[in-house]
């Protein structure tokens, strides 16, 4: 191998010369890249000095990026006293990413560009009990109608889903293999096989709090922050920490279970979701409801109306004292978990999210009070306690995040760069022969129609 080659290949400083083989190009292509992706920089003679690249490989390079329509250079900057130096942008159109979330009571879709920003997106409510062959049929339509809404989005490159629950670390893999059992019935439906059989792209699940957090802080309330808590207020209550602009994920994926944390309130004691959580503001208003103690919630229970989180939250704006004295404990509750972890990780933003957070101030202002009562004045002094920005569209944003800083990860992005797209990846080459290879098994031992 030529000296300058080698060099290029080890990432040695200074690195000069053309690459003879796709091994040695790819690592500077992919700095290169995500030198552009991540704005660090914006024209070659940027590039040059981020990457200490010299100005023939930086050139080569940028050939190659724009014959694979991941680079643009159309675009003139400002000129310094000499000749406008020529912008170098990503070419975020260049793909796209469906995005999904699941909740409970929702569902919600949505295509970004491989930038994360959304083109588009949907929401519809959704009943997650119902067997998941009817998710699955739901999502495909949706997904479909969708990409022919937007004809113009560019190749499909991947789906992103936000679920209720923890999604364990894939391992080895750098893609989703198969389906978890992250909802009763997941474990004997094969819902993440049939999309990549549909779609013919990979497939990331996420838990809804990841998401959401990737989303906050990406578009949100954590834009120019480097670290980040973020805490989701509902029938579950999750956290996620984003630490130097990385999601923190933990050993296996289960960070954030904060729900499960023993809590107690005078005489009752319990878990903070079971103590603190939206059932928990049900039922408190249904009691009140029923003693008479809360003339608000009263006389909407005797007019055959359901008491939920939100005509609870609505009785307080009212002015309904047991009502206010509901959301009061459950945020003091809230905080003073919170607070705990404010002093182990020292976060510059804290952001309530969930319904009940978003839409009332009694909740969020009792929050804010244990928080800062709780926290060490270096850890309080500059904090900021603040309610999403970003509300439902957080979690999609959040799950076209998590696709596209897999795909475009230096490990995954240099075995498929020189193809110019994801679906070039070895691994997911052999899942999608693998996936084909089953379904020509079964499609082997069917019995033929009957006549």
């Amino acid at each position: 191998m030529p000296a300058t080659a080698k060099m290029d290949a080890d990432m040695h400083p200074r690195r000069k010369g053309r690459p003879r083989t796709a091994e040695t190009a790819a690592p500077s292509l992919v700095e290169i890249l995500n030198l552009v992706r991540t704005e660090k920089a914006t024209t070659r003679q940027e590039l040059e000095r981020e990457s200490e690249l010299g100005r023939a490989v930086v050139a080569d390079r940028l050939g190659t990026l724009t014959e694979l329509r991941l680079v643009d250079e159309s675009e003139l900057g400002t000129a310094s006293g000499g000749r406008a130096p020529r912008l170098v942008r990503f070419s975020a159109n260049r793909g796209s990413i469906l995005v999904a979330t699941l909740d409970q009571t929702a569902l919600g879709v949505g295509l970004a560009d491989l930038g994360g920003h959304l083109r588009m997106e949907h929401h519809e409510a959704a009943d997650l009990t119902q067997p998941v062959s009817a998710l699955l049929d739901r999502l495909t339509m949706l997904f479909r109608w969708i990409l022919d809404m937007q004809p113009d989005a560019g190749e499909l490159w991947g789906i992103s889903i936000s679920v209720p629950g923890v999604v364990t670390d894939a391992g080895e893999s750098f893609f989703q293999n198969g389906t978890p059992p992250v909802l009763p019935g997941w474990e004997s439906f094969p819902l993440v096989e049939k999309l990549i059989e549909g779609f013919d792209v990979p497939v990331w699940l996420r838990s809804s709090v990841e998401t959401m957090t990737m989303g906050e802080f990406h578009s949100g309330a954590g834009v120019g922050h480097r670290a980040m808590l973020f805490v989701k207020i509902g029938k579950r209550i999750g956290a996620g920490l984003v630490s130097d602009g990385a999601l923190f994920r933990g050993a296996q994926g289960a960070v954030g279970l904060i729900g499960s944390v023993p809590v107690s309130s005078g005489e009752r004691h319990g878990t903070l979701e079971t103590m603190a959580g939206s059932e928990s503001i049900i039922r408190d208003g249904r009691i009140q409801a029923e003693k008479g103690l809360s003339p608000i919630l009263a006389e909407h229970a005797r007019r055959g109306g359901e008491i939920t989180a939100i005509e609870v939250a609505q009785a307080a704006h009212m002015g309904d004292a047991a009502a206010i004295d509901i959301l009061s404990q459950s945020g003091r509750m809230i905080g003073q978990v919170v607070a705990t972890l404010a002093n182990m990780l020292n976060p510059e933003l804290i952001v309530l999210s969930g319904s009940i957070a978003q839409s009332n101030d009694i909740l969020l202002a009792a929050a804010r009070e244990a928080i800062y009562g709780a926290s060490h004045p270096l850890v309080s002094r500059d904090l900021q306690i603040i309610r999403s920005q970003m509300g439902s569209s957080s979690g999609l944003v959040g799950a076209a995040i998590v696709a596209t800083e897999s795909l475009f990860s230096p490990a995954v992005l240099r075995d498929w760069i020189m193809a110019g797209r994801p679906q070039a990846h070895p691994q997911f080459e052999a899942l999608r022969g693998r996936l084909e290879a089953q379904t020509a098994a079964v499609a082997a031992v069917m019995p033929p129609p009957k006549t």
